[in-house]
């Protein structure tokens, strides 16, 4: 129940998310098709051509695959229930609509219009910042509706006397994370990992420092086609410096 086994729930959910709706309109998948909102823009999109990104069938695929109409009565399940639709939310807010104009010399005549998600990447970002700003829940009993539900800290707009409830956009968690920095039952450590000096070297080696050392590498250079029919290589050698976390 750490901070980052809800981002891997909803980094999963939304990459499954994505990938069926991008296969419905790339016509990989024979049960679903382009976007098939009944809107006028959309006819117009499929009479031009146009394939909308089915976000539709994806989600309610995922939902079934899931199997969320179980709904778990723990609050483990609740909590990797909520992951799992935040990152499906994070995918359906980054559902944009595309248009382009057809008409003489670049006028908008005639207007078509299709649905398209943001590059994957993009949703990865906004996870990570979820991730970053992840909400400790507990258990508690809703008076009005007589069932348990998800609470967190109190935020500044409720009465310190009620706790709040998680948005349905933050990342929750149950349990504060281990150190992954030292071998445990929940990690391999760091020791010894190839890192990068401008990127994470810092980070990834918990402030022990890492060591530099240089190495020969070998690779396949001047290749060549030859007739008939195989390639023919060179082996070049190049000296590369690799970092690593110290112990």
């Amino acid at each position: 129940g750490f901070k980052e086994t809800a981002f891997l729930y909803a980094v999963s959910s939304a990459a499954l998310t994505h990938s069926l709706a991008r296969a419905c309109s790339a016509g990989r998948m024979e049960r679903c098709t382009c976007d098939d909102s009944p809107d006028l823009e959309n006819r117009k999109a499929w009479q031009w051509g146009v394939c909308g990104d089915n976000l539709k069938y994806s989600t309610k695929f995922l939902k079934k695959f899931l199997g969320q109409k179980r709904i778990g009565k723990d609050l483990r399940a609740k909590v990797d229930i909520h992951n799992t639709n935040v990152g499906i939310k994070v995918v359906k807010n980054g559902l944009k609509t595309t248009c382009k104009c057809h008409g003489v010399s670049g006028s908008c005549a005639v207007r078509t219009c299709w649905k398209q998600l943001s590059p994957f990447h993009e949703i990865g970002r906004l996870l990570k910042l979820r991730y970053d700003d992840a909400v400790k829940v507990f258990s508690t009993t809703n008076d009005a509706v007589g069932h348990s539900e998800l609470a967190g800290p109190q935020r500044h707009s409720h009465s310190p006397r009620h706790p709040a409830s998680p948005r349905s956009t933050d990342l929750v968690y149950v349990e504060d994370s281990p150190s992954f920095c030292r071998p445990s039952k929940y990690s391999l450590g760091t020791a010894g990992r190839i890192c990068s000096r401008e990127g994470n070297c810092d980070s990834m080696c918990c402030g022990r420092g890492y060591n530099t050392q240089s190495r020969l590498v070998t690779f396949s250079c001047h290749c060549q086609v030859q007739w008939c029919c195989y390639v023919e290589c060179q082996q070049c050698m190049q000296e590369e410096v690799v970092y690593s976390c110290k112990q």
